[in-house]
């Protein structure tokens, strides 16, 4: 790629502590993207105050304020159009996306989920993981298609569940390698180190993959 950064949009519901890891990755001269525009669907989400904090164009699209789902798309399409935005990362949105609306922006839609999926897509994911008793939970990073965590995977980190874990314990544990995993998975895409080959990814370039691994250990990626 050139010296040019790819300009993000950053969708969110909440606290948005994974959009600080990226706001912080983006603070740094040698990554390769910028987020160019934050939106949420709910106006009292925190996340925008940390937008607007580190100088990032905050924006409210409210899913209530729309009569339709596919007027609240284009909402959100338009406004992430007026900030030129290139990929689109999903931290914390709590909506789903259409069909419709990811073709807009094929294969350049990320999103991370406090699983190793495909097992526990949806809400509680780390609940789940408990309530089934595994030894190991984690986090991914995929391509967002249109259904429920489905898509693609880029890149996962496995966090052990330990004996005494609650809800909040192991969240918290997961929540931290979210904030590691996340920047690495979006430099490792924006920059084409990350191609689709039909329900998987394929990562090019191991040097890139080591820098993966050393940062994450117990990170995993599908190198080709």
């Amino acid at each position: 790629m050139s010296g040019q950064r790819v300009r993000l949009g950053v969708l969110v519901s909440g606290s948005g502590s994974n959009l600080q890891a990226l706001l912080d990755a983006c603070a740094r001269e040698d990554f390769p993207a910028e987020v160019a525009c934050v939106v949420s669907n709910v106006s009292t989400a925190f996340a925008l105050e940390r937008a607007r904090k580190a100088g990032v164009t905050a924006k409210v699209v409210d899913h209530k304020a729309h009569a339709t789902k596919a007027d609240f798309e284009k909402a959100l399409l338009d406004t992430l159009r007026a900030a030129n935005v290139e990929w689109v990362c999903l931290a914390g949105f709590m909506r789903l996306l259409s069909a419709d609306f990811l073709g807009h922006y094929a294969g350049r839609v990320l999103n991370i989920h406090p699983s190793l999926l495909p097992a526990f897509p949806g809400l509680h994911a780390q609940r789940q993981a408990l309530e089934r008793g595994v030894k190991v939970a984690g986090c991914t990073v995929h391509f967002v298609d249109a259904g429920t965590d489905t898509g693609p995977i880029i890149a996962q980190v496995a966090v052990p569940v330990l004996p005494d874990d609650d809800e909040k314990a192991l969240s918290a544990r997961i929540l931290a390698e979210e904030h590691r995993l996340y920047p690495l998975a979006v430099r490792l895409a924006v920059t084409g180190k990350v191609t689709l080959d039909a329900a998987r990814t394929r990562v090019e370039a191991r040097a890139t993959v080591g820098e993966l691994a050393l940062r994450n250990p117990g990170a995993t990626v599908d190198p080709a």
